[in-house]
């Protein structure tokens, strides 16, 4: 990596850089060190916009998504709020295009978490709906959904694997079509066996 940055003339900044060991186990690979520089270690790392915990179980990553989502709602109440005189297909249209946008990003990643992480998404577009909306809670979430013809989590979630895939078919990258393969390797939960190294 070193003879890289040098030779493409990069400064990498080792303050910055992180050294994340992704694994089952208790155990962390050794000191990695950059231009001689030991790199931090840490538990998680974020990149573009996502945070990989050590894990890999998207929990940390969920967490930040869902407070960030309660700090836009909070500033848009008095847009899309219980006492906003908005109409209820313009409030749908804000919730698609301002809201929901944060807690996409990235589902083709995030979408492997367990059930119960997703699960934390869930519960806050079903009650962000019932409230911008004024539904009562007696009314079953399979039917609210069905109404409003807005897809779940789960539901978002398949989508997008079934359109990333359909893209990693039809790619001109042999590489990128050979993931699809049977013989292609496998990285949507981690092996107690296998260790993979993040260096940022």
């Amino acid at each position: 990596m070193e003879k890289w940055c040098n030779k493409w003339r990069i400064k990498a900044n080792e303050s910055k850089s992180v050294h994340v060991t992704f694994t089952l186990r208790r155990e962390t690979c050794p000191t990695v060190y950059l231009n001689a520089q030991p790199i931090p270690k840490a538990e998680d790392a974020k990149y573009l916009g996502m945070h990989l915990d050590r894990r890999l179980t998207w929990r940390k990553h969920i967490w930040t998504k869902r407070k960030q989502l309660d700090c836009r709602l909070r500033s848009m109440d008095w847009l899309i709020g219980r006492r906003s005189q908005l109409s209820a297909e313009c409030k749908i249209l804000v919730y698609k295009a301002i809201i929901k946008p944060i807690w996409t990003y990235g589902i083709q990643l995030w979408g492997t978490a367990c059930k119960s992480n997703i699960a934390i998404l869930e519960r806050f577009q079903t009650k962000t709906l019932r409230r911008i909306l004024g539904i009562p809670w007696h009314i079953a979430n399979n039917l609210m959904y069905m109404d409003l013809k807005i897809p779940t989590v789960a539901e978002e979630i398949k989508k997008a694997s079934l359109t990333y895939q359909s893209r990693l078919f039809h790619h001109p990258n042999e590489l990128a079509s050979a993931l699809l393969t049977d013989n292609a390797p496998k990285f949507t939960r981690l092996k107690k066996k296998n260790i993979l190294e993040l260096k940022l």
